[in-house]
């Protein structure tokens, strides 16, 4: 009987993984399309809200408390600043997206958790793959900035691609467990606001991780924000190839976050339903 049972198993398993693929594109889809139904300028606005941050994160920074790049020449250039803060602020994004939705995502999508055949899990990839395409369009915006003021765009921005498959999988772990907690713990949504800004705030998106003292940098490295950001300016902004060291070790981190997050969503979904 156990021989039986096996294939059955991976059948089963293999039907819940088509079923969770053939599901995820449609529903970002649709989100995308969702956001800015009824809107006046639709689309557009996932141009401008970049354009405008850029414009704000800049003047502030840049003007305001005329900040400048520890490490860079000294006539760096207020445009030079922008790129780079820009560089660290969309990789952020994506995260604070990500994560400042997860603990709502069952609760605002209570008709599914009695669906039985409705792979709720899904919900999690689909709020990521919606922040990528407003991370695509920032990327796009932060591209064509260079182009104007640098005029040219280093070949080692072929690698955010790389850089951003294991940020992603940290997302995804970290979001499958706090769309978890959220269902049980209501106040968590309340904390995570600042939580995320004070992650913003301590990872090196302002400054290099470099001009922090040797004692202090793999402190900020347990911060999941710090690798990325880092690997994501360097590759799209300085013109580097990312430290791969570095980065097979996030990778590392990053998918046993992931499957962690994973097995705590299924663990727990059963009880979605008595709660809400």
């Amino acid at each position: 009987m156990a021989g039986f049972g096996q294939p059955l198993v991976r059948r089963a398993r293999l039907a819940r993984l088509v079923m969770f693929g053939g599901l995820v594109l449609p529903l970002i889809r649709r989100e995308i399309a969702g956001r800015y139904r009824g809107s006046a300028l639709g689309l557009l606005w996932s141009l401008l809200i970049p354009l405008f941050m850029l414009g704000i994160y800049t003047f502030v920074f840049g003007f305001v408390f005329k900040s400048r790049w520890a490490g860079a020449a000294a006539d760096t250039s207020i445009g030079d600043y922008a790129i780079i803060l820009f560089s660290g602020l969309i990789v952020f994004q994506l995260f604070a997206e990500v994560i400042n939705r997860a603990p709502g995502l069952i609760l605002a999508n209570t008709n599914f958790v009695k669906r039985i055949v409705f792979p709720l899990e899904v919900l999690v990839p689909v709020a990521l793959g919606t922040a990528l395409f407003n991370l695509a369009v920032s990327v796009v915006v932060l591209l064509a900035f260079m182009l104007a003021i640098r005029h040219s765009i280093p070949l080692t921005a072929l690698w955010l691609p790389v850089i951003l498959v294991p940020f992603c999988l940290m997302i995804l772990g970290l979001s499958w467990f706090l769309a978890s907690i959220g269902v049980y713990v209501r106040d968590i949504g309340q904390v995570l606001g600042t939580v995320v800004t004070a992650l913003m705030f301590m990872s090196p998106i302002f400054f290099p991780l470099s001009s922090l003292p040797h004692w202090l940098q793999p402190v900020l490295l347990f911060n999941p924000l710090a690798v990325p950001v880092e690997l994501a300016r360097d590759a799209l902004v300085m013109g580097e190839r990312p430290h791969l060291l570095a980065l097979a070790s996030y990778t590392v981190v990053a998918a046993i976050v992931c499957w962690l997050g994973y097995l705590w969503f299924q663990k727990t979904r059963k009880g979605f339903a008595d709660v809400l």
